[in-house]
């Protein structure tokens, strides 16, 4: 999970929403001023050649699930856009590309380690255990300090440099100073309350083990205070124009806990459930190593760091600049907050239901963070600089057509990968976790309903971010908090309903139906919303690329589904890794090439220029 190794992050909360700086037409509080140079622009470091680093703007954070890559978002979504600086259309591949392939290649790590976790321990009381240690210090770092890290720190250390005769250093030690006594003190805290926590986010029953998920916190909990230094450090070099470090260190983290859990399964015996001891050396080996990821992504970062001159030194006192930020800083916190309660809901209904229900939420919410993270994502990022710079022109209607392409682009991507998800659930989750461990099979299978009931939740999540980025392009933290206590409420509301009217084997897969539906009513709401404040969206435009795009996605999804009843006519046989892998691949061929076939039959203008800028990103590398 790592927030991740990869939100947001258990109950699916948004990703905070982070990113797209935009110009602003004077500098205040909450941006900073846009770079305009009249003749050649001096080349900055880790900048390409004929290219300009682009104004920030401070956004709200949602932690992500357990399980995804907590860091590589933050990374993704808080970094600076580039910009062309030679006259003509900008890219906006260019400005997405990088951070797309770091975000990839974080979230295939970290669901790899999870895949193999999986493997190690399986899907019982052990993996919850550790999901739900996992998840507590993810949740209080958000809560303690790491939304204003990653939301307002960056404007504030570019004012700074800018401002400041000594380049903003002088600021950053304060800032550092005060940040990591604030990190240490609520860790300590945090471990001190270790029992209480548990209380709170596990429910006493035979699938659940309180013992062990203490054991594993008080090794995990440390993360607070690595996570929080990764994300200060990675702030500090974003401001000065360096990306690489911070987007690729959480692969770092990834790598460290896959040879953390290849160490797990050299070790003899099994984890210890009764008695649960802190001398367990299973105990030991996978709460150690998982911590010193997250240390490792900190570590890695400090030395891009001193490369610039920075040297770090204690410096006590309170800068005026850090106030600056206060009411945008409390919404976010209240953003953060309200999302910790839908988490908390979760929790407690999965350790309550089946063993192993947690588990099987994560690894189906992580498998449904991918398709949004590298392609949604790319998608949101290109749009929202222009759509930005819009806003801070008062040209509403410039917004709402860059929001109606940013909703199309996602819908023509996105509604094609949910239904082939729908249909091929099983089968992807069989070919995945049977290739680690044969015995898996009926974990797999489960993992794989639970994908086809939630898939669809895809592009709600998508369709809601944008919403969400488009009031910060306005400079507006309060819209997407309310949104964020509308959903939250439908949540927590719907997921303590589960085991009243499911048997507690299937309450799983209402917890995945209850937290892709909660995005449907934050797209409804996020609509409302925009409607009020910036009057008809168009969306007449929209509904027709939906309603096309769904006929395709259905039609083409009933055509893989067919695909993968002929495999099972020429294989018979138990299901296995095999027949997993054979049936993905030609229900994946068969499927995405009808979905898109019919598309083009239909005449789905968006189709082509959303295929030209996948295409082209692929081609960047």
């Amino acid at each position: 999970m790592n927030r991740d190794r990869d939100a947001g992050r258990i109950g699916g909360n948004p990703g905070p929403p982070r990113p797209a700086p935009r110009p602003a037409p004077r500098p205040d509080a909450h941006q900073t001023a846009p770079i305009r140079r009249p003749g050649p622009v001096p080349q900055a470091p880790g900048v390409p050649r004929g290219w300009h680093v682009a104004e920030t703007q401070p956004i709200p954070v949602v932690p992500p699930e357990p399980g995804i890559d907590q860091a590589a978002q933050q990374a993704a979504e808080q970094t600076q856009v580039i910009r062309p600086v030679s006259p003509g259309k900008p890219s906006l591949l260019r400005a997405s590309g990088s951070m797309a392939i770091a975000t990839l290649t974080s979230r295939i790590t970290g669901f790899l380690w999870k895949l193999m976790l999986a493997g190690a321990i399986g899907f019982a009381v052990e993996n919850d255990s550790f999901n739900v240690a996992n998840t507590m210090p993810n949740m209080l770092f958000e809560l303690l300090i790491g939304g204003v890290l990653t939301s307002v720190v960056v404007p504030v250390l570019v004012r700074a440099k800018k401002a400041d005769a000594d380049g903003g250093e002088r600021f950053v030690q304060t800032l550092m100073t005060l940040a990591t006594v604030v990190l240490a003190l609520g860790t300590l805290v945090a471990m001190l309350c270790t029992p209480i926590l548990t209380w709170a986010l596990v429910t006493e029953s035979d699938a659940s083990n309180r013992d062990l998920v203490s054991a594993f916190a008080y090794l995990l909990l440390p993360q607070i205070f690595f996570y929080g230094i990764s994300a200060l450090v990675g702030a500090i070099l974003q401001a000065k124009q360096i990306f690489s470090p911070p987007a690729w260190a959480p692969v770092v983290n990834n790598l460290v806990v896959i040879a953390t859990i290849g160490v797990y399964v050299l070790l003899p015996g099994r984890l210890s459930l009764d008695p649960v001891s802190m001398t367990d050396a299973h105990l030991l080996v996978l709460g150690v190593g998982v911590t010193l990821g997250v240390f490792c992504q900190a570590a890695v970062q400090v030395p891009a760091l001193r490369k610039t001159g920075f040297r770090f030194r204690w410096r006590w006192g309170w800068d005026p600049r850090l106030s600056e930020f206060g009411g945008l800083a409390l919404w976010m916190l209240g953003y953060v907050a309200v999302s910790q309660v839908g988490l908390w809901a979760l929790t407690r209904v999965a350790t309550g239901a089946a063993g192993g229900a947690l588990s099987t939420y994560n690894y189906a919410w992580m498998l449904l963070q991918l398709p949004y993270g590298v392609i949604g994502f790319s998608i949101m990022t290109a749009i929202l600089p222009r759509m930005s710079a819009a806003a801070a022109d008062g040209d509403n209607a410039k917004v709402i057509g860059d929001l109606s392409l940013g909703n199309r682009l996602s819908t023509v991507t996105l509604l094609p990968i949910s239904a082939v998800m729908t249909v091929l659930g099983v089968p992807l989750a069989v070919a995945l976790f049977t290739t680690v461990k044969p015995d898996l099979l009926e974990q797999a299978n489960t993992l794989g309903l639970s994908l086809a009931v939630s898939a669809f939740g895809v592009l709600p999540y998508a369709l809601t971010m944008m919403q969400m980025r488009t009031f910060n392009a306005f400079n507006d933290a309060r819209t997407p908090t309310l949104i964020m206590v509308v959903m939250t409420v439908a949540k927590v509301l719907m997921a303590f309903a589960l085991p009243s009217v499911l048997a507690p084997e299937n309450v799983v897969f209402g917890l995945c139906f209850v937290n892709s539906f909660t995005f449907v009513v934050g797209w409804l709401v996020g609509e409302a919303w925009l409607r009020h404040r910036l009057g008809p969206l168009g969306s007449r435009r929209f509904l027709v690329t939906l309603a096309k795009t769904l006929t395709a996605s259905v039609l083409g999804g009933l055509v893989a589904w067919a695909s993968t009843l002929g495999v099972d006519a020429l294989i018979p046989g138990p299901a296995g890794a095999g027949t997993g892998w054979l049936q993905l691949f030609v229900g994946m061929l068969v499927g995405f090439a009808a979905i898109f076939g019919l598309m083009s039959l239909l005449r789905v203008t968006e189709l082509q220029p959303a295929i030209g800028r996948l295409t082209g990103l692929l081609r960047r590398r």
